[in-house]
């Protein structure tokens, strides 16, 4: 198994659906499917076996301009987010999600961008550096 080197652009991150592009870029390039908006799938995708992760124990990702994805995945991106999930109650825990933008809005939640950073921390055959 060999090791890899890949750059997420930060600066090419906006909101949530350009954060996905970015990451189906850098890591799905090769295939002829897209990974979708989910955290559930980023998580999926890094434990490796598929896109630019199949074939490597570890990889070395530097984040480029992440100090500009935190900002766009902030809490601004992440209440849109809730509220999305919270418009189908059928479907998400409606108070979970409340008590997400209960915290949130006291300054306490925690923001699109640092789920994020809790999935990468998860994967330790992932190295993310900025």
């Amino acid at each position: 198994m060999r090791s890899l080197s890949l750059l997420i652009d930060g600066s090419a991150i906006h909101d949530i659906a350009s954060f996905y592009a970015e990451i189906n870029r850098v890591f799905m390039a090769d295939e002829d499917w897209q990974l979708g908006p989910s955290l559930d799938a980023l998580d999926d995708l890094l434990y490796g076996g598929y896109g630019a992760l199949a074939g490597h124990a570890a990889v070395s990702v530097h984040w480029k301009d992440i100090a500009h994805s935190r900002v766009a995945l902030g809490a601004a991106a992440t209440r849109a987010w809730l509220q999305e999930k919270r418009a189908r109650p059928g479907t998400f825990n409606i108070r979970a999600i409340d008590a997400q933008l209960e915290a949130l809005e006291r300054g306490q939640g925690q923001t699109y961008f640092d789920i994020v950073m809790d999935i990468f921390a998860a994967h330790p055959n992932v190295r993310l550096t900025s």
